[in-house]
């Protein structure tokens, strides 16, 4: 245990693998109690047979409380009683129906003609990340660097981004719908928004961080202008910019719900909006679930090309899978 608690010390792979299972596994486990386990956290009652209670049918969800009071009114009068098993809520299915709706999800036929299937949802929704950081990568990427190169542009622009970024990118969603429409573009305009200003700031800083002494020696031997921003001052960030970006695609996914809203809805949000209003809770929690699952396997595939793209660079923090891969390889050598 002491080695496990020691100060900025690195976990063996062994211990770093088995954490990241258990950092998904103890919610999960969590998550199981409070539905399998009875005097846990079942606050009503499902109801099995109604009896006697009018107002109660089969199969359907009963605060306890008034399960109980008119249990006793019935009693009281010498009716039959109803029966009922403790239960979650309705909106709080147990793990296996949502494991088993990532499967039945996707062979559902949508309800009506018009709405889109689940993969055709997410696909929505991805086209939808994919432009608005794209947009948001093709400015702001080349002017962070300039603003980290040059006072010049820094002090041009950095204020004024600096002013904007606090502002909440949904703010803008009226104003975008009044000039874009309803349809995708106002959708990947405020993905553009809401990563676009963060992500001038955080590589203009990035760039600032390169070595002045490999600038100052770069100029001594005449490289200047656009010659000392291509084969010195990128080359000397590349790595640090790539796990900038990758760190501002996440940023991205956390605005999808809210630019998906502005307009008329479309992607996973119109799917999770109409599972939840056809009170199919086992799909929205299998959506939300499916975009955290995305997010993480593209980092993941992010993660493992840049260790190959800058060998040189030596993470401290690997993927899960490549930590029980590490894990596999040292105890088959032993």
């Amino acid at each position: 245990m002491k080695k496990l608690l020691q100060v900025r010390k690195e976990l063996s792979h062994g211990a770093y693998a088995i954490c990241g299972l258990l950092a998904f596994l103890l919610p999960v486990a969590l998550w199981s109690l409070v539905s399998y386990v009875p005097f846990i956290w079942h606050p009503v009652v499902k109801v099995t047979e109604p009896g006697d209670a009018t107002l109660f049918r089969a199969d359907t969800f009963i605060q306890k409380d008034a399960f109980l009071k008119e249990s006793r009114r019935i009693q009281e009068s010498g009716g039959t009683l109803p029966q009922g098993i403790p239960a979650n809520p309705v909106y709080l299915p147990a793990p296996h129906e949502v494991f088993r709706a990532f499967y039945t999800a996707f062979k559902t036929e949508p309800r009506r003609p018009s709405d889109p299937w689940l993969h055709e949802s997410l696909l929505h929704s991805a086209t939808i990340i994919f432009l608005g950081f794209m947009f948001s990568s093709l400015i702001g990427v080349p002017l962070g660097i300039l603003c980290g190169t040059y006072a010049l542009f820094s002090r041009l622009s950095e204020p004024f981004i600096d002013f904007i970024r606090y502002m909440p990118a949904p703010a803008f969603g009226a104003l975008c719908v009044a000039v874009m429409g309803i349809h995708d573009a106002p959708k990947v305009a405020i993905i553009f928004i809401g990563t676009f200003f963060q992500q001038v700031l955080v590589i203009s800083n990035t760039t600032r961080k390169l070595d002045m002494a490999i600038i100052e020696a770069a100029q001594t031997l005449g490289a200047n202008g656009i010659g000392l921003i291509r084969r010195v001052i990128i080359p000397g960030i590349l790595p640090n910019l790539y796990k900038d970006m990758r760190i501002l695609l996440g940023w991205a996914w956390t605005y999808l719900i809210v630019a998906e809203l502005v307009g008329a809805k479309s992607g996973i949000t119109s799917f999770i909006h109409q599972q939840s209003k056809y009170k199919v809770y086992e799909n929205v929690y299998a959506a939300i679930i499916m975009i955290g699952i995305i997010g993480l396997i593209t980092d993941q595939i992010l993660a493992a090309a840049g260790s190959r793209i800058f060998p040189w660079q030596k993470e401290k923090r690997t993927g899960i899978v490549s930590a029980l891969i590490a894990l596999w390889k040292r105890r088959r050598t032993n």
